[in-house]
């Protein structure tokens, strides 16, 4: 499925970000701080502070742009403590757009929220 999809641009970004899994069957919720360093509408690829066992099935909180539970597969484990990950829907313009608003990355230093959309 994924092999006949489009592949979009990645973008450096720098956004704090949540991880959300089960954990010891379905009564116990996990969470670990990881940091989203690229990113696309379908795609991301985020930094971890340690490595630690990931399922397969996760979701992602980027708390600042307020986006929550962006479902996501892990497709690859990078040796240097990265991850990249595929969502299980496509963020929208204004989700990236947000994102990157709030991103501490110096090319995103110029982007502005448009309140009215």
């Amino acid at each position: 499925m994924y092999d006949r999809e489009v592949r979009f641009k990645m973008e450096d970004t720098m956004n704090a970000a949540r991880i959300e899994y089960t954990e010891k069957g379905v009564m116990h919720m996990a969470s670990r701080r990881c940091d989203i360093i690229r990113i696309s509408k379908s795609t991301a690829v985020l930094a971890l502070l340690t490595q630690y066992a990931l399922p397969k099935q996760f979701y992602l909180d980027i708390p600042d742009a307020r986006i929550t539970k962006v479902g996501c597969m892990l497709m690859r484990v990078n040796a240097n403590n990265t991850i990249e990950v595929r969502f299980l829907r496509m963020l929208n313009d204004k989700e990236l757009n947000k994102i990157f608003v709030y991103s501490t990355h110096p090319a995103h230093r110029d982007r502005v929220l448009d309140i009215r959309a």
